[in-house]
């Protein structure tokens, strides 16, 4: 079993910032892929940012140019540095990874148990 504990979240003014990290534990092979996503009260959860294990990453429009993903594959801890932001990136930020338990195994996906992120002044 693998347990993602997040921790980073809290109440910011726009314009601030704020550094989320998710560390994973437990039994783990290889972390395939990792991701940030949110979900604003009334919404929808979405994909806020994602990184393999190549290091590519992708990220929502909304947050081009203002939130960073990035991993410590020796921590198996992921992280999304938020620069820049606004009232509307209110919402939960759970973290998500994909992952192998042993060489050749199947993959398995687990949820973090969501940080909240208020921006307002």
């Amino acid at each position: 079993q693998v347990q993602l504990v997040e921790s980073g979240g809290g109440l910011v003014q726009p314009g601030g910032s704020l550094r989320l990290s998710c560390a994973a534990s437990g039994s783990i092979f290889s972390v395939i892929n990792m991701a940030w996503y949110r979900q604003a009260p009334g919404k929808q959860r979405e994909l806020v940012a994602t990184i393999i294990s190549g290091g590519s990453t992708h990220y929502a429009d909304s947050v081009k140019g203002r939130f960073t993903i990035s991993r410590d594959n020796a921590k198996n801890t992921v992280y999304l540095q938020m620069n820049g932001l606004k009232p509307e990136d209110t919402a939960v930020y759970y973290c998500y990874e994909n992952l192998v338990h042993t060489r050749g195994g199947p993959s398995f996906q687990y949820w973090g148990q969501g940080t909240q992120v208020t921006v307002s002044s």
